[in-house]
């Protein structure tokens, strides 16, 4: 097996585990600062268009999507996740696809197609361009796309096995009780980072890594602003606005490098016909 479809395999089996329900079905409305301002930016632009809501995991974003307008359809690729958000969402279309074909799906028709949480990092580079032309092909011309991708450069990229240890405290009580938190902790996220470590390759413009998430359970794609705008415009897109995860700010067209942890990409297809349509 190569290592891009074992990446797909390593993630998948996170997003089947006990503690990705448990992360997905907290109480939570915005991911961040930033996607709530890359909502804000494009909910007078897409009111009362048909959306499309790629990775729709148990729901979190069905009401922030909703929101804008009623004509919805969403997309994920794990059934036992989106079992979750038909039981609480009975109203609403959601269906089993997989992001990299959703043939099922007509050209040209949605006014927004939006893949949250950095889900777009979780499949190796060939298949993020391939769901990024099936993106491009879904909307209308003149319609977004919005997705949120981890920073190459932020301090995401940096994290590691040492900081599941307990905290230190001069209070032993609380020492002892950060210890016995973080044992399990530490022991899943050690074994899970051995075994994923062989997938780490830093290409230089992006990289892939395993990550902190689910214990170290995932191995994803880290991107530059530089890369991802490169990638957008080879795909035929036009790019209207990043925005940084930490504090929200749009992030200029000029500025390369950021701290933020990931970017909230949105871009456009042109009114004028282009390639993948």
């Amino acid at each position: 097996m190569n290592s891009q479809s074992e990446l797909d395999r390593v993630n998948r089996v996170a997003w089947n585990s006990p503690d990705a329900t448990r992360v997905f079905t907290l109480e939570k409305t915005f991911s961040d600062l930033g996607e709530q301002a890359a909502f804000e930016w494009l909910a007078p632009r897409c009111a009362g268009e048909p959306l499309l809501d790629i990775g729709v995991g148990t729901g979190r974003t069905i009401p922030l999507m909703t929101a804008i307008s009623n004509d919805y359809i969403g997309v994920d690729y794990t059934p036992k996740l989106l079992e979750i958000a038909k039981v609480q969402y009975p109203g609403r279309d959601l269906r089993h696809m997989d992001a990299r074909d959703m043939s099922a799906l007509p050209s040209g028709h949605y006014g927004l197609a939006e893949f949250s949480w950095n889900g777009i990092d979780c499949v190796d580079y060939d298949d993020r361009v391939a769901i990024l032309k099936e993106m491009y092909r879904v909307v209308r011309p003149g319609g977004y796309v919005l997705f949120s991708s981890h920073n190459r450069g932020g301090p995401g990229y940096r994290e590691n096995i040492w900081q599941l240890l307990p905290k230190f405290s001069f209070n032993p009580l609380k020492l002892g009780w950060r210890t016995l938190r973080s044992m399990r902790r530490f022991q899943l996220g050690t074994l899970n980072y051995v075994r994923h470590v062989k997938l780490n390759h830093d290409y230089g413009s992006y990289a892939v890594k395993t990550a902190a998430a689910h214990n170290f359970g995932i191995v994803i794609v880290y991107t530059t602003l530089s890369e991802q705008r490169r990638q957008l415009a080879q795909i035929g897109f036009q790019s209207d606005a990043v925005f940084g995860s930490c504090e929200g700010n749009r992030i200029a067209d000029d500025v390369e490098i950021s701290d933020t942890f990931w970017f909230h990409f949105i871009a456009r297809k042109p009114v004028a016909a282009g390639p993948f349509d």
